[in-house]
């Protein structure tokens, strides 16, 4: 409805979308080679390894023990890549990039279903820049697979709600939704129910209601979760004895549907934290850079649709573009962003599920916008976030001092330049080109650069890097005082998992490989484990990056020691 006060923008994206989009595209697969961050992402990569090399698709084994905290379709999808491809980072982290450009594909689809192309083509270049969605690429978790699923179930239960053939799209929506739930557990039914709910009371289409095709729905989605469900019954209903959370009789469904979700919003279930109400309004304003600013005017807007529509008869409605509009968008994200905001458990990629919505609502608004003064507002508001963005990567480069230095600032001047030399004009098509060619810029820098420099930090990959290279005749690997998933997930020797009294009869038998650190290699040594020269990796936790880490000149202090030592015993 919006595409007559969009036509402006068309020219513009029939030049430049395909290029754009490619950039976008290929800038976000750039990490598909870099090491797995530890330790989110290494753990995920360890749970669905041991699927693969096991066979078994129902129990969720970390380090040889049951895990209870995520559902099963991220590890399913990685453990069906490692049999394509083998173990490996890219296998890994694929399937979790496909979903993300399912998320991008859906956004286009249903802003151009509901708002045209020229918004559609807008929103895909905002969601493929989005600062999170492109971390989140790199240190793949649950998200990529949650936001693909998130925004396809809405777009397919949006045809259905406007349709008299329906069971074609509630099948394939209630699909994505299961397979959601599978993903994060059923708190993803909020934000698509909320959605329409939303759209439904600011439309007073209340009769929707009452329709039964969301009976349906709500069965199938129900059907689609079975396995899910079964699973969680076999590994933990089904044995009580087993020790989950420091106590026995835990049971996998009642932690599915109610301590995973409830338990962490109100803090009373077995994972807990510390909820701040200001907590997602601020990591905003980093997590969906280039756009963040310009959301909160647009969210603004939004609002005032709602309340400028209601001034309007029906008939007076459709003919004013930027007032009807729908507001699933507003609903879905909306929110959700309230929910997480009030909950006691937040961290920032859990706002990752709602940038589709966001996108679509930012190039609504930037899409409409011509009053001269607020075209400046934007222009410049854009013009500020492109010069933070560049100041902030030319500050890594200086204070981080990356190994590939000259390729860093190839690529930070050639960003800088062009956000410079492109886009050029008094016109809001200017101000989105620069920022996305600084986005663009900033995460090649960021993947190019920085994160392969980083994981020179990550001893558990360095150490396992090093056994497949040097020692790939060793009988057995292990860990002692010091646990590291991207250690287990990259060594190619056998791993097994244990104490002290294990370790000694492994080693009377064979030599063991033990990553430890510093106090663990002093307490073999004082139990009468012979060992050899071992061999030391530096070690920072690069998922926690400090002040003092990031400048070179205080870096070595905050370095400890990780080792890798053979070991027989006596």
């Amino acid at each position: 409805m919006l595409e007559k006060e969009t036509n402006k923008w068309g020219a513009w994206l029939d030049k430049w979308f395909y290029v754009l989009l490619f950039l976008g595209v290929a800038v976000n697969a750039s990490g598909l080679f870099i090491t797995i961050l530890d330790s989110d992402g290494t753990l995920y990569a360890c749970i669905a390894k041991t699927m693969a090399q096991t066979g078994d698709f129902i129990n969720l084994k970390v380090v040889g023990t049951d895990w209870l905290d995520k559902p099963h379709f991220p590890f399913w999808m990685a453990a069906i890549s490692y049999k394509i491809f083998g173990i490996n980072t890219f296998a890994y982290k694929i399937p979790a990039l496909l979903f993300w450009g399912m998320g991008g594909a859906y956004t286009f689809l249903f802003a151009s279903k509901v708002n045209g192309k020229n918004i559609a083509r807008v929103s895909v270049l905002m969601y493929i820049t989005a600062t999170h969605l492109f971390i989140s690429n790199n240190d793949v978790r649950a998200e990529p697979y949650l936001t693909g699923l998130l925004i396809g179930s809405i777009y397919h239960f949006y045809l259905a709600s406007g349709s008299s053939k329906w069971f074609k799209d509630i099948v394939i929506a209630s699909f994505f939704a299961g397979c959601a739930a599978m993903t994060k557990g059923p708190f993803i039914l909020i934000p698509i129910a909320g959605g329409f709910i939303v759209e439904w009371a600011i439309k007073k289409e209340w009769q929707q209601l009452l329709s039964i095709k969301w009976l349906v729905a709500l069965a199938l989605v129900l059907v689609f979760t079975l396995p899910e469900l079964y699973c969680l019954y076999v590994q933990f209903d089904l044995h009580p004895e087993k020790i989950v959370f420091d106590k026995t009789g835990v049971s996998g469904l009642r932690f599915f549907f109610w301590d995973s979700q409830f338990g962490r919003f109100f803090n009373n279930g077995p994972i807990r934290g510390e909820g701040d109400k200001f907590f997602y309004f601020h990591t905003m304003l980093w997590a969906f850079l280039p756009w963040s600013l310009v959301f909160y005017m647009a969210f603004g807007w939004k609002l005032w649709t709602i309340k400028k529509a209601k001034e309007l008869t029906p008939a007076a409605l459709r003919l004013t573009p930027y007032l009807y509009q729908e507001y699933v968008t507003l609903g879905s994200g909306g929110l959700m962003f309230l929910i997480f905001s009030l909950s006691k458990f937040q961290l920032p990629h859990y706002l990752n599920i709602l940038f589709p919505f966001f996108s679509i609502i930012t190039a609504q608004y930037i899409c409409q916008v011509k009053r001269p003064a607020v075209v400046s507002i934007v222009r410049w508001v854009q013009y500020v976030v492109v010069g933070a963005m560049l100041l902030v990567g030319g500050l890594l480069l200086i204070f981080y001092r990356p190994e590939h230095n000259l390729l860093a600032i190839i690529l930070l001047a050639g960003t800088a330049t062009g956000s410079l030399l492109l886009f050029n004009g008094d016109i809001l098509t200017a101000a989105i080109g620069k920022s996305f060619i600084t986005a663009i810029g900033v995460f090649a820098f960021l993947n190019c650069c920085i994160y392969p420099s980083l994981m020179q930090y990550q001893a558990g990959s360095k150490a396992a890097f090093y056994i497949n290279e040097k020692d790939t005749g060793v009988a057995a690997a292990t860990m002692f005082n010091e646990n590291s998933y991207s250690f287990t997930f990259y060594t190619k020797a056998p791993i097994f998992f244990g104490g002290i009294e294990q370790l000694k009869v492994k080693a009377k038998q064979v030599p063991i490989i033990v990553y430890t650190n510093k106090e663990g290699l002093d307490s073999l040594r004082k139990v009468g484990f012979s060992t050899n020269i071992p061999v030391a990796f530096n070690f920072f936790h690069a998922s926690e990056l400090t002040g003092e880490f990031i400048n070179y000149k205080t870096r070595a202090g905050e370095l400890k020691q990780h080792y890798i030592v053979k070991v027989r015993y006596p």
